[in-house]
């Protein structure tokens, strides 16, 4: 955090080919040690095979599985008194679609190689897994929202 107020948020740019800021963010979290091109290629790559596979809009897709796994609920810890609580807090905005972009690039990287040749087949299996309510994503996701509902009494110690 700085010294001097607030830092003003970013507007990212949108894609050149579908023209959506969503896909330029996805872009961005894809990219590896600063390989910009290999990640547009990546996401380009999987956005036609979704469209070939499931016969749909590829960028309404997107949108709806990202939908589908942000969390809207997690802990975050608050010290009072020496003990560390974990209060259950509602997950808003701009980290709601952090958590979900994280949660599908972790998942969909930890698949196995055998089955797959690129990464981007792996992203397009991961994203119509979760389309059908399946996937290490959407168990993940789960698992943050029964941790919040177990930790439901601390509830009142939201700042």
């Amino acid at each position: 955090m700085p010294r001097t107020g607030r830092v003003k948020k970013r507007i990212l740019e949108p894609d050149p080919i579908y023209n959506n800021r969503l896909v330029t963010k996805l872009i961005n979290y894809v990219m590896i040690k600063g390989k910009k091109t290999v990640s547009e290629k990546l996401v380009y790559d999987m956005l036609s095979k979704i469209k070939e596979k499931t016969g749909s809009e590829p960028i309404k897709f997107l949108e709806t599985v990202l939908q589908t796994v942000s969390p809207r609920m997690e802990v975050r810890p608050r010290r009072l008194g020496g003990a560390v609580y974990q209060v259950p807090v509602e997950v808003k905005g701009d980290r709601k679609s952090a958590m979900a972009m994280r949660l599908l690039l972790t998942y969909a990287r930890k698949r196995s190689n055998k089955e797959f040749h690129s990464f981007s087949d792996k992203l397009v299996a991961e994203m119509i897994d979760i389309s059908k309510g399946l996937g290490e994503a959407i168990k993940k996701r789960d698992q943050i929202h029964r941790m919040a509902e177990a930790n439901k009494a601390f509830a009142h110690l939201r700042w």
